[in-house]
């Protein structure tokens, strides 16, 4: 079996528990996720079997969209519900044109400091372990660039605040209740997260590991399989020689005279291969002056 599947990763389970419960139900080894969702959070979670692992990055690498409570008065280490309390302010008072300001703050492409308790590693250790055994002082922390493509507040109740985001790869959105926190003068942090889309997956096409299990004893789990493709669709697509498949398979480099050049975009750097309608994996373009190549990337045959 090499598919995706879109689970729904409930509440108080880690990214990494998820997959050892896929292992169990499909008795499979080669299972991943395809991008940490922390276990307070909940939602899209794309879990890559067998081959499809080569293509977590990928799927790693698209935009993710979330909802999100920020919770004011209250500052923590993990910036979010979790953890210790660093700082709480009980009266203040922010208008919502302040909340406005401070959410504007944070829309486009910004320098985001991510927290200390995060799988971001330092010297090949993660900070959060880091963190957790008393050496957080020995943490420098980088500025990292992330684009926050929406930011939209959906509600205001008092001190709690809903908001939905689509955010690049790479962005915190605990950073994002933190950093509001502060330029309002008050704190806050992250009391609720849901992930409603991961590229092409939302919460439409997810499926509860409860669901899982039943869809694979009852033989209807192929209905919410996904093919390896359907991440790529952003990939331009090729169309190879039948001729030039065993070469490709193995890694050689091939001349545009064996492939489709029809469907390339002039910025394209990867494509999906295909040959007589089968998928064959994700192809590197080698371009040299007028000279197209394609060279194999990822390989599924």
């Amino acid at each position: 079996m090499n598919k995706i599947i879109n689970i729904l990763k409930p509440t108080g389970m880690t990214s990494h528990d998820v997959v050892s419960r896929v292992r169990r139900i499909l008795n499979m080894k080669k299972v991943g996720h395809t991008g940490t969702l922390d276990p307070d959070a909940s939602g899209v979670l794309p879990i890559c079997i067998g081959k499809a692992t080569k293509v977590s990055e990928l799927i790693l690498n698209k935009d993710k969209s979330y909802i999100c409570e920020l919770t004011l008065g209250m500052t923590t280490d993990t910036y979010d519900s979790s953890g210790t309390i660093i700082k709480r302010i009980d009266d203040f008072k922010v208008s919502k044109e302040d909340i406005e300001k401070a959410f504007g703050t944070q829309k486009g492409e910004i320098e985001q400091l991510p927290p200390v308790y995060s799988a971001l590693k330092v010297n090949g250790k993660k900070m959060c372990d880091l963190a957790r055994s008393g050496k957080a002082d020995e943490i420098v922390i980088k500025a990292r660039k992330v684009n926050i493509k929406e930011l939209n507040i959906l509600s205001i109740n008092d001190n709690k605040i809903m908001f939905y985001v689509k955010c690049s790869k790479g962005t915190y959105v605990r950073s994002i209740c933190h950093d509001i926190g502060e330029y309002l003068g008050c704190g806050g942090h992250m009391s609720f997260l849901l992930r409603t889309s991961s590229g092409r997956f939302n919460l439409e096409n997810a499926i509860t590991l409860e669901e899982l299990e039943e869809f694979y004893n009852n033989g209807k789990l192929d209905e919410h399989l996904y093919d390896i493709d359907y991440v790529l669709n952003n990939f331009s697509e090729v169309i190879l020689k039948p001729s030039a498949i065993k070469y490709y398979s193995n890694g050689g480099i091939i001349d545009s005279k064996r492939f489709s050049t029809n469907n390339i975009n002039e910025n394209d750097e990867f494509v999906r291969v295909y040959s007589e309608g089968k998928f064959l994996g994700v192809g590197r373009l080698l371009k040299d002056n007028k000279t197209i190549s394609l060279k194999s990337d990822k390989i599924f045959v």
